[in-house]
């Protein structure tokens, strides 16, 4: 089976949309988790925890759901077969210079601060049509939790170095070249840190004009079923 966890302030329709497709093709079972904004990461480890009692799973995340992934892999590497790791923003701990964790941080306050509607129409004027399109679904439906959620990915510490360098997996890396938010350097740390870590690159335009380019990326190599 194979279990899909969003980015931040993202939901289960855009992992289902990057994902889903490519799954269907090798005949993989899918689920896409929604996360729940008040309790992010548990929300995934929970689902996570559930879909590998019924077998081993294969993990495709996002950004902060990569970061899930591959912690959670670590963890339990006798019911995982491998990761999908797209888009990571960061490496450990220390995220004072982390640009996810900033702009989430800062996303936060403003919601506070100004509300949704303000955000959104801030959040529409700067972004790329396909961008605000999934933001302005996935926030609105988060909504008022969405404060919490986004403090909560600001908070959150990425897997240091050991974590990534003790997942025993194949893990298959996206990184977007052109992506600022979430750093091309970041994803050839991972590829570098994890032993059966591939890297794999896209831009920002491809996945705009088609999410499923990530799971193209991600099983383009042969897997076995399970």
């Amino acid at each position: 089976m194979a279990v899909a966890l969003p980015g931040t302030g993202s939901d289960a329709h855009f992992a289902r949309r990057a994902f889903g497709s490519a799954c269907a093709a090798s005949d993989l079972p899918f689920l896409a988790v929604e996360p729940d904004p008040r309790r992010v990461i548990e929300s995934y480890r929970a689902a996570l925890d559930a879909a590998a009692r019924s077998g081993p799973v294969l993990i495709a995340g996002i950004s902060l759901g990569a970061a899930v992934a591959v912690e959670w892999a670590a963890r339990h590497p006798d019911v995982v077969y491998g990761v999908i790791a797209a888009l990571p923003a960061w490496t450990g701990s220390d995220t004072t210079g982390c640009p996810a964790a900033l702009s989430a941080g800062a996303t936060a306050a403003q919601l506070r601060a100004d509300g949704l509607d303000a955000v959104l129409e801030r959040m529409q004027a700067s972004s790329p049509a396909w961008l605000a399109e999934a933001l302005t679904r996935s926030w609105t439906s988060q909504w008022p939790d969405l404060p919490s959620a986004l403090e909560e990915a600001a908070g959150y510490s990425w897997p240091e170095p050991e974590v990534l360098a003790s997942v025993s997996v194949p893990v298959e890396i996206i990184g977007a070249v052109d992506d600022p938010v979430h750093p091309f350097a970041v994803a050839e740390q991972w590829a570098e840190l994890i032993p059966r870590g591939t890297l794999h690159s896209i831009t920002l335009a491809e996945l705009g004009a088609d999410p499923s380019v990530l799971g193209a990326r991600g099983l383009e190599r042969p897997r076995a079923k399970r």
